[in-house]
């Protein structure tokens, strides 16, 4: 029996709604479980309701004032090497960016592949390499080190995202502006950059949450206690056979996500036109 095109535009529209409504569980279930958790007064991860029965507030302020874990240091940490993460990489993206995407010179097209080569290995690849680099400068255990990490691996890729983005902004604007006398870095930095907000919005985003995601690179370049980041120092806090705080775990998880939810509600007018802007480029 052939349906109609009514019938078969509401069995569509049902369909991506059932497809939406699974996404949105598969994302949110997680969520509301590790928020669960934290409020969890038991040492367990594991409860009868996704609320549990007597949910308090106890585990944060355990952790906020836990003599053994330094979370509030840890938390500095993370936000001091993700804020600078995220500067630094638009920064020095931002003006390789538009140098590749608006010049023409002599090893422009290699470099962009060498970019492009670099994405294609791990850092995991390089951690042996990485870790003597550090020690011979005598940057293990120091937030230097692993800042000067993040920011060198970010550059090949934010560099592809943000020249893909500097290659819509028509040529005819700069033109113009060196026809009326402006100079290459005025052109850049009155005329460039504000156009590029959207994309540098994604940079600075997709750099701030990297610290806070990163565990392998930290650890292994973090020694000391005081030195870790939020990463190490939630792993640390579950890792001890003997002492497995799970639920001061969750609550400190639940309080990581928090800088980074802020962010993305502030910067999420800026991220459809931004990525959309790096397709078509």
């Amino acid at each position: 029996m052939k349906l109609g095109k009514k019938t078969q535009e509401r069995l569509y529209l049902a369909f991506c709604y059932t497809i939406i409504l699974i996404g949105v569980i598969a994302v949110l279930y997680p969520t509301v479980w590790i928020v669960g958790s934290a409020l969890n007064p038991n040492n367990s991860l594991f409860s009868s309701r996704i609320i549990p029965e007597g949910a308090s507030l106890d585990n944060f302020r355990e952790l906020l004032t836990h003599d053994e874990y330094p979370y509030l240091r840890w938390y500095w940490n993370t936000l001091k090497i993700a804020s600078l993460n995220a500067i630094f990489s638009v920064v020095l993206t931002a003006g390789c960016a538009y140098a590749f995407s608006k010049f023409k010179f002599w090893g422009r097209k290699y470099g962009m592949i060498t970019f492009l080569v670099i994405q294609m290995f791990p850092a995991l690849m390089a951690l042996v390499a990485i870790y003597v680099v550090l020690n011979m400068l005598g940057l293990l255990n120091t937030h230097t080190g692993l800042l000067l990490v993040y920011v060198g691996g970010a550059v090949p890729f934010s560099t592809w995202l943000l020249k893909g983005y500097f290659d819509t902004i028509p040529n005819s604007l700069s033109e113009s502006a060196l026809i009326d006398g402006a100079s290459s870095f005025r052109i850049f930095w009155s005329i460039m950059l504000p156009l590029a907000k959207p994309m540098l919005a994604v940079v600075a985003m997709f750099q701030f949450v990297n610290p806070f995601n990163d565990f392998i690179l930290a650890n292994i370049i973090l020694t000391s206690p005081s030195q870790r980041t939020l990463a190490v120092g939630l792993f640390n806090m579950v890792s001890n056979q003997f002492a497995n705080d799970w639920t001061l775990f969750s609550a400190g998880a639940v309080l990581a996500g928090i800088p980074m939810m802020i962010l993305f509600l502030s910067l999420q007018k800026y991220f459809v036109h931004g990525l959309s802007g790096a397709v078509k480029g």
